[in-house]
């Protein structure tokens, strides 16, 4: 116990960041809303095929006109907030937000919580994890 209190003692930056981290790690584990909403490239596909879900894409027009979900709706992440508007109609069905890897999907995802929408959910691991679950995918 002395070695312990000594290496604290020693180390108190270290530890401080040790903790601060495997805190934020917890809260985003358990208690982020984002993640307790997720679902898998499966998953999607049931919510688009029997409860009529629409999936909103946040990456760039760029990113995805090399290939997107049919039927997605294109919204890139940093203009999301204005065009709020266009997503009005879809309030109260499911939607799914992906992008490249589920990251940014993440951010739009609590910004269409905050906006009111009812379900929403991230598709986790975003499109990459669509294409390697072998889902179809729409090139422009």
């Amino acid at each position: 116990m002395d070695q312990l209190a000594e290496f604290i003692t020693n180390h108190l930056l270290l530890v401080i960041t040790f903790l601060a981290l495997s805190g934020a790690l917890i809260w985003n584990i358990f208690f982020d809303p984002v993640n307790k909403t997720a679902v898998d490239a499966l998953q999607s596909t049931a919510l688009i095929n029997h409860d009529d879900a629409v999936v909103v894409d946040v990456r760039s027009i760029a990113e995805f006109n090399k290939g997107h979900i049919v039927n997605a709706v294109n919204i890139p992440l940093n203009g999301l907030a204005k065009q709020l508007q266009q997503l009005e109609k879809y309030k109260d069905k499911p939607v799914i937000v992906a992008c490249r890897s589920g990251s940014r999907s993440g951010m739009a995802c609590k910004t269409l919580m905050k906006a009111g929408f009812g379900e929403v959910h991230n598709l986790r691991g975003g499109m990459m994890a669509w294409e390697s679950a072998g889902l179809p995918v729409k090139r422009r």
